[in-house]
């Protein structure tokens, strides 16, 4: 296929934050009695909306979180992301070898996810092409965020390719006609692979990949 358009996923593709979410979010189930390892954390909440992932606490714990739950969380995890947060290996690279249009699509709000690529230096190259689950009300594995995406980017889904490191994205791609690059990391490599994502290990592989 001719690539015309690359659809990314923020956290985890775009920025390392996976890792800090997933450890406070982790951090703070515990405290009501929730358990889960981080390998499984990966699995269960990577690209899914934050209701997603309390439900599956709730679940598991057999009662409804606290209802300052959410916004306790996210107060912590902005201060970590603050401190933490930083850009992906090799994606600097990567988007300045790029000579097509791209844009990043997410399951996060929008401000969120503006503050992430700002915090890993990246705003200035996606501005006015950041696109949020939370502005359409359609979350990941729906296909509704990156069908809007390819569209508001004016290119048709056979054009485009998304880049992805959770099952949840990988299906919505999938589900929409896309093409989906799964971004390895030791925890998701067969979930990806089961939802249909080409796998690819580092950006440097990508670019062989995609040949560009």
């Amino acid at each position: 296929m001719e690539v015309k358009c690359i659809i990314f996923d923020c956290d985890g593709v775009l920025v390392d934050t996976e890792k800090i979410g997933n450890g406070i979010l982790l951090s703070m189930a515990q405290e009501h009695g929730f358990e889960m390892d981080l390998e499984d954390a990966y699995r269960y909440f990577n690209g899914r909306s934050l209701k997603d992932c309390f439900l599956q606490i709730e679940k598991g714990i057999g009662t409804k979180l606290p209802e300052d739950f959410e916004s306790n969380y996210r107060d912590r995890s902005f201060e970590a992301f603050k401190k933490e947060t930083k850009a992906m290996e090799g994606i600097v690279d990567f988007l300045n070898s790029l000579k097509i249009p791209y844009c990043t699509a997410s399951s996060g709000p929008l401000e969120k996810i503006r503050l992430n690529l700002e915090l890993a230096g990246l705003l200035d190259r996606f501005e006015g092409r950041i696109f949020s689950s939370y502005v359409i009300k359609s979350w990941k594995p729906d296909p509704g965020i990156f069908l809007h995406a390819a569209k508001e980017m004016g290119f048709e889904v056979k054009d485009c390719i998304v880049i992805e490191d959770s099952a949840a994205g990988t299906k919505a791609g999938v589900s929409g006609g896309f093409k989906v690059f799964g971004f390895a990391n030791g925890f998701n490599n067969e979930d990806l692979e089961q939802e249909g994502a080409t796998l690819f290990h580092s950006y440097k592989e990508l670019t062989e990949i995609l040949k560009f």
